[in-house]
C-alpha cells in the first residue's frame, strides 16, 4: 500500500469502489485496488477546486467601482499574462490570455503546493507535467489548424518543395520533443526541489532548510513562468500566417 496523504486517504474512502469499477471497464487493473486515487491525482484535483472557486469568486464580485482584493488579485494577473503575450503573439493575444492565465496558476499552484505540510506538489510526479503539455500540445496546434485551415501543414514543410520529404518528419519530431521538454524539464525541477527540502528538513529542522524552502519557491515561480512563455511562444508559431 502507497504512502497516503490525508486528503487522498479521504479521496479512497469516499470514491474507491467507483473509480475501481470505472478502471475496470476501461480494462485497467489499478496497482492498489484499495487506493486506486494517488496523491498526485489528489492533490490536483484539490487544486483544480481551489481555482474553480477563485475564479467564481472573481466573476461573482467584480465591480467596477470598489473593486475588492480578490478582483485585484484578478486584474495584476491578467495584467501580467497580457504583458508577456501580446508582445510574442501580437494583436490575437486576447483569445489565449484565459488559457494562459488558468495554465500559469495552475501549475504554480500544483508547484507551491508541497511548501505545505501534510500537501505534496503534484507537478513533482510525472504523470501530471506530462498531461498539462499534452494539453497544451493539442491546444496549439488546434488553434494553429483554426487559423490557417489547411495551410497549417506549411509549417512542416520547409521553404521548398524538394525538402518536404525531409523536413515533414523532421518538424513532427521536433513537435513531439516539445511535449518532452515541457513536461521534463517542469517534472525534474519539482522533484528534485521536493527531495532536497525533504532531506534538509529530515537532517536539520531548523534553520538552513528555510533557506531552500526559499529556494523551492523561487524554483516554482520560475517554471511557472517558464512553461507559460513557451507556451506563448508555440501559439505564435502556430498562429502565424504567412505573407
Amino acid at each position: 500500500m502507497p504512502k497516503q496523504l490525508f486528503f487522498t486517504r479521504f479521496l479512497n474512502h469516499l470514491f474507491a469502489g467507483q473509480v475501481d469499477a470505472l478502471l475496470s471497464a476501461l480494462h485497467i487493473q489499478p496497482l492498489h485496488p484499495q487506493a486506486p486515487i494517488t496523491n498526485a491525482f489528489a492533490m490536483e484535483l484539490l487544486i483544480f477546486i481551489a481555482l474553480l472557486l477563485y475564479f467564481i469568486a472573481v466573476r461573482l464580485s467584480l465591480n467596477v467601482e470598489k473593486p475588492n482584493a480578490i478582483q485585484h488579485v484578478a486584474e495584476l494577473t491578467n495584467e501580467f499574462v497580457t504583458a508577456q503575450s501580446e508582445p510574442i503573439i501580437g494583436h490575437d493575444y486576447a483569445r489565449f490570455t484565459s488559457y494562459l492565465t488558468a495554465l500559469v496558476l495552475f501549475i504554480l499552484a500544483c508547484n507551491l503546493l508541497g511548501l505545505i505540510p501534510g500537501f505534496e506538489s503534484p507537478t513533482a510526479s510525472y504523470v501530471v507535467p506530462l498531461g498539462v503539455a499534452l494539453v497544451t500540445f493539442v491546444y496549439y496546434h488546434y488553434h494553429g489548424i483554426r487559423s490557417n485551415g489547411f495551410g497549417y501543414v506549411k509549417q512542416f514543410l520547409g521553404p521548398v518543395w524538394w525538402l518536404y520529404p525531409l523536413m515533414f518528419p523532421i518538424e513532427v519530431i521536433s513537435h513531439f520533443a516539445r511535449v518532452m521538454s515541457l513536461s521534463v524539464r517542469l517534472y525534474a525541477n519539482m522533484f528534485a526541489g521536493d527531495m532536497v527540502t525533504l532531506a534538509f528538513f529530515s537532517l536539520i529542522p531548523v534553520g538552513i532548510p528555510l533557506v531552500f524552502l526559499g529556494l523551492h519557491f523561487g524554483v516554482a515561480l520560475i517554471q511557472a513562468y517558464v512553461f507559460m512563455i513557451l507556451t506563448i511562444v508555440y501559439l505564435s508559431l502556430a498562429t502565424a500566417h504567412e505573407h
